[in-house]
């Protein structure tokens, strides 16, 4: 199924998608697609729901975020061996670890805000995956049947903030609106193999990234057994899983960075596609 959230920020309703890719509104099913929903085994109520029975939604509604309620966003560091190349970086030994704060959660067409100090403002597609239950020193021939579906994801980098004024990377990760997810949920059982997704990243029209999951360095299968080897994961947590090469900072002979009015439009085969203006904030 591809779940959705749709209406204005901070009032979504659940949805789904149809064969015609309409949307239907689950709140007769279902209160929302967040962790509380995902934690009292709410996809297995969804399993016997027949999208045409439901009530078909009217309009362009704003699509929200693609699970509400996230306790933590956990993201992977340069797991692409092409893309650690271009940014100068080694290859990892071991998944490396950070975190984006939820408060940068959006909807996958909201606008992106540029901080007021920003000068180095960068894109990233990445794969997202949701948690479905509680995932605690997993096997990694286990880890996938903890997944309750995948997303797009953007995760949107201050490149100044993340390495150049100490610290860690999340001051650079987490600023207002730079976790777009979205625009659904795909779930778990329709994504074949989530290391054959191809994945793309235009800016202003240009292709920028193209790339597919085959080359993350760490598997999804790994990165969810590693995390849960150190904290446990919970229903609707979401991992951020690492970008192909092609982001702003590794272009060459210089870097090029976002700016207010540019757009970002990035997708992944069969978990759709997002696009946001860059504002100043």
């Amino acid at each position: 199924m591809k779940l959705l959230r749709y209406g204005p920020r901070g009032q979504e309703k659940p949805g789904v998608l149809d064969a015609a890719g309409a949307i239907r509104d689950l709140s007769g099913v279902v209160s929302d697609i967040d962790s509380a929903t995902l934690a009292a085994g709410g996809l297995d109520k969804l399993k016997g729901v027949d999208p045409e029975s439901l009530p078909k939604v009217g309009g362009s509604p704003r699509i929200g975020a693609c699970v509400g309620g996230i306790g933590k966003v956990v993201c992977i560091g340069l797991n692409y061996s092409d893309h650690a190349a271009e940014t100068g970086a080694a290859i990892p030994k071991e998944p490396i670890v950070f975190m984006k704060a939820t408060s940068a959660v959006q909807g996958p067409n909201d606008e992106v805000r540029i901080p007021r100090a920003s000068k180095k403002t960068d894109w990233e597609v990445e794969l997202g995956v949701v948690i479905g239950k509680t995932a605690k020193y997993v096997s990694e021939a286990d880890a996938l049947s903890y997944v309750a579906g995948y997303c797009v994801a953007n995760d949107v980098s201050e490149r100044e903030f993340q390495a150049e004024r100490g610290g860690q990377w999340t001051k650079g990760k987490s600023c207002d609106t730079f976790g777009p997810i979205g625009p659904w949920l795909v779930t778990a059982d329709e994504v074949a193999d989530p290391q054959n997704l191809d994945m793309f990243c235009d800016v202003n029209g240009k292709r920028m990234q193209t790339g597919n999951t085959k080359t993350m360095i760490f598997p999804v299968a790994h990165i969810i057994h590693y995390l849960s080897q150190m904290f446990s994961l919970q229903p609707g947590d979401v991992i951020m899983t690492g970008t192909p090469p092609g982001v702003g900072l590794g272009i060459k002979p210089e870097p090029v960075f976002l700016k207010a009015g540019d757009e970002m439009h990035l997708g992944i085969t069969g978990l759709g596609e997002q696009t946001q203006k860059l504002v100043a904030d």
